[in-house]
């Protein structure tokens, strides 16, 4: 297992374990399954495991394996407060003394503000006092580092960079998703601020290693160097100085032990001229049915209404690429789980976003397509009770 470092210089193993796809039993979580997952994990060198309060069972199964084996100090707890479910000061504590006994502990290594959107979210829970709560808790050692997971565009994601002292941040990060979510403009700028980066979503939910077309597939067979898809994924990953953790969910033995050997054997900069041209190809032939030929490239942003236009096109192409539920999910991510909304729904048709597009997209028809596709019942309920629960 390889390690990079933290702000305060603590090593972190390079492959960290996603702990939201625990295989489910009859009852709940196998635990006797999880249990030799985790600790075969832990044998191999992983000492980050990532959980959340909304993950069910989760917490609970982690703490009890790591209490039983006796594994507490060998591994650092990342959890996440769900912020999106606090009603009042009081209701910061009743969430973190809940983990705290769910996970056996008496303190979480790393804690995230949980899928944190936008600034004036931050805002609403600085209304709550979550600052001088969270500076109170790292001084009790109750919390050692503060961070937030983020899934929405690269200019929100800077922007919040700015709002906090953050310890460490959470993005979703593969080759697809280069220029799209934070992207590797939130990557760099996080790094540049010296911010730990964790990865999450690497393999696109197994879509980059299991459900590739069939010509991607054929790409990665007839290259020189044999590697699986999941492996090609990582070691891109890993070859940036910028990545600090990458996230897996893993469960199966099998996981675990191909991911820990790619982990021991990835380096910074290991990847040749051939290998960036082979991910390309393979990305050429994921991409080959979408709809909108948007790079990403932003040079069509700011929206004067808020439009989060590359985010909508990315959410709108990977509806043909991985499903309309993967497609409705994005979009619902990138443009209503946030106080302002940046649906397509918001576009008046200036058309100042069609002078600046490289592409030459029509952007405005295709946002009214993406607005057919994706703003239906569904979607309004979805914006309904999300408004509820972070009272928007």
């Amino acid at each position: 297992m390889q390690y990079r470092s933290d702000k305060y210089g603590n090593r972190l193993s390079i492959l960290g374990y996603g702990c939201m796809r625990f295989t489910q039993g009859v009852t709940g979580i196998d635990l006797k399954k999880t249990e030799r997952e985790i600790c075969t994990a832990i044998e191999h060198g992983v000492n980050y495991f990532d959980t959340a309060y909304i993950y069910p069972g989760s917490e609970a199964a982690l703490g009890e394996i790591l209490e039983r084996n006796n594994l507490r100090d060998r591994v650092y707890i990342a959890t996440k407060l769900p912020h999106y479910m606090i009603k009042s000061a009081d209701s910061m504590e009743k969430f973190f003394s809940e983990e705290l006994k769910r996970l056996k502990t008496d303190h979480v290594d790393y804690y995230l503000m949980h899928m944190l959107t936008d600034p004036k979210t931050w805002d609403r829970l600085k209304a709550f006092g979550i600052v001088e709560w969270l500076e109170e808790k790292k001084k009790s050692g109750a919390i050692r580092q503060v961070g937030f997971s983020y899934h929405g565009n690269s200019d929100t994601f800077l922007s919040l960079l700015e709002v906090y002292d953050w310890d460490f941040c959470q993005i979703q990060y593969n080759y697809l998703d280069e220029h799209s979510q934070a992207g590797v403009t939130g990557l760099k700028r996080a790094h540049e601020k010296g911010l730990p980066v964790v990865i999450m979503e690497p393999l696109r939910g197994g879509r980059l290693a299991n459900k590739l077309p069939p010509k991607a597939l054929k790409e990665i067979e007839k290259y020189p160097v044999k590697r699986s898809p999941a492996e090609w994924s990582f070691r891109w990953l890993w070859n940036q100085p910028e990545v600090t953790c990458v996230l897996s969910g893993m469960n199966s033995l099998e996981m675990v032990e191909e991911n820990a050997k790619t982990a021991s054997e990835a380096t910074i900069g290991a990847f040749t001229k051939e290998d960036f041209a082979l991910i390309e190809r393979v990305k050429a032939e994921i991409n080959a049915n979408q709809k909108i030929g948007c790079t990403g490239c932003r040079y069509c942003m700011p929206c004067p209404k808020g439009v989060d236009i590359p985010g909508i096109f990315a959410a709108y192409n990977r509806r043909y690429s991985d499903g309309k539920l993967r497609g409705l999910i994005d979009y619902f991510m990138c443009t209503s789980v946030r106080k302002e909304k940046t649906c397509a729904s918001n576009c008046v048709k200036c058309g100042k976003c069609e002078t600046h597009c490289p592409q030459g997209i029509e952007i405005r028809k295709e946002l009214e397509n993406a607005k057919k596709a994706f703003e239906g019942p569904l979607y309004h309920i979805g914006k309904k009770i999300v408004g509820w629960f972070m009272k928007y």
